[in-house]
């Protein structure tokens, strides 16, 4: 396929009347239209306004999508204990599939080819069976939490454990590498010290296996992992191994001298949520401190019911603005350093090998946008506009691993309407059924 763009761009080159080429799952050429228009006269044509790299949403909750607006105007622990997790605890199987496949096929209508996707305790399966069939290329685990945990969710460490260590060896590296395994402990303090360190030894066991957790989102919760091991977040987790260039820590939006040191000196990566740590009044992340240490930085939509959209493009304007209010500083976070974080730093963070731009020999993981609309126009900058005018409703091709997952509002070999439909009557059933058990035991989930 031979892909024009009035406008060919990645976070390295913009290209004015260029092209990308793909054969198989791989780019073929990038360059000028003419020139590679004569060189493959054969191969099938799409002309958009822009082509630009697949973005990468480094930390979201697909098996949240049945929640969305659930939880507004609620504090991190009370949004979490007292509705999101009774929620996942309420998803059958069945469930667990509605709700990836409806967060995947968001992402792949709004451009984010790649996932790094924080499922839940229960039916992981069926959410790797999504990921397969939807085409999304995505790292991803079972949630491990073994203490201090609601009712249907809580298990035991060997069990967790063990039960994450079969399903890497059912999915791990499954459609040609497209689906990597992420160990996924929920957060310090809902894991035991054996289950942390149990994740380590797990994902050091398996060939590119990663881990993925929370840290540092809320100061309630850096109180609660001091008080029980005398040590801040990231250092705690540092003493049980979930550090390194194989882990990401979603947020760290508060962290002290020492806890950053530790992050750039174990090449940690760190995973920027702006639009849900604004909605939960978590904090700020000191996105340009991590940056000027070296420490890469990503961005992540986190999960619908703290965010209400799963629209990358969302990120990278609120992450650009969220750092230039902080630092009182309009050249925080420029827009092309927020197109990287969404687009190479979010490949790096997920470990996955040439993704995030467009370059020949890499993968074939691409979006076409318009700009025939009020708000893209004039254009002056590609990159600015696409920061901080374009929206996810801009895309109109969606192409992963060379195959097209998207094209003209229709998400390709499947019934989208059908999915929404199916996922309203679920969730309208599944929260009729929480709101009834918290009526009856008077109180909402309880905690200590």
């Amino acid at each position: 396929m031979l892909l024009t763009g009035t406008v060919v761009v990645d976070a390295e080159t913009v290209i004015e009347d260029g092209a990308v080429v793909t054969a198989g799952d791989r780019i073929e050429a990038v360059g000028p239209a003419a020139a590679l228009r004569d060189r493959y006269p054969d191969h099938e044509r799409r002309a958009f306004d822009i082509v630009a790299p697949g973005l990468v949403g480094a930390h979201v909750h697909s098996v949240q999508s049945l929640g969305r607006g659930v939880a507004d105007d609620t504090e991190l622990l009370d949004w979490l204990f007292d509705h999101v997790l009774p929620m996942e605890a309420g998803l059958d199987a069945e469930g667990m599939r509605l709700a990836a496949e409806l967060g995947y096929l968001e992402c792949l209508a709004s451009g984010t080819t790649t996932v790094i996707d924080h499922l839940s305790v229960h039916h992981a399966d069926a959410a790797f069976e999504a990921a397969r069939e939807r085409g999304i290329r995505a790292r991803m685990g079972k949630v491990l939490m073994d203490k201090e945990s609601p009712d249907g969710l809580e298990e035991a460490t060997e069990r967790a454990l063990r039960d994450s260590e079969a399903l890497i060896r059912r999915h791990h590296g499954a459609e040609n590498g497209r689906i990597q395994y992420a160990v996924t402990p929920r957060f310090a303090v809902s894991c035991t010290e054996e289950c942390l360190r149990g994740a380590r030894d797990l994902a050091d066991a398996y060939d590119g296996v990663a881990i993925h957790t929370h840290a540092s989102e809320n100061e309630d919760e850096i109180a609660a992992v001091e008080a029980e091991t005398g040590m801040r977040n990231v250092h705690w987790l540092h003493e049980v191994g979930l550090t390194g260039d194989d882990v990401v820590l979603a947020h760290c939006v508060h962290t002290d001298e020492a806890e950053r040191e530790v992050l750039a000196d174990t090449n940690t990566n760190v995973t920027h949520c702006p639009s849900s740590n604004m909605k939960l009044a978590s904090g700020i992340a000191p996105v340009e401190d991590y940056q000027r240490r070296g420490i890469n930085v990503a961005l992540g939509n986190d999960g619908p019911p703290c965010n209400n959209t799963l629209d990358a493009f969302t990120e990278m304007r609120q992450a650009s603005l969220l750092a230039k209010v902080d630092d009182r500083d309009p050249t925080a976070i420029a827009a092309e350093t927020a197109f990287e974080m969404a687009t190479v730093n979010g490949a790096r963070a997920a470990n996955v090998e040439r993704v995030g731009t467009l370059r020949e020999g890499w993968k074939a993981d691409l979006v076409g946008l318009t700009t025939d609309n009020e708000r893209s126009t004039p254009i002056h900058d590609p990159i600015s506009h696409l920061v901080f005018a374009a929206h996810g409703d801009d895309v109109r091709f969606t192409m992963v691993d060379g195959q097209v997952r998207y094209e003209n509002g229709e998400h390709v070999g499947v019934d989208a309407a059908a999915v929404r439909e199916r996922a309203q009557t679920y969730a309208e059933e599944l929260f009729a059924g929480i709101d009834a058990a918290a009526a009856t035991s008077g109180n909402t989930a309880e905690r200590e």
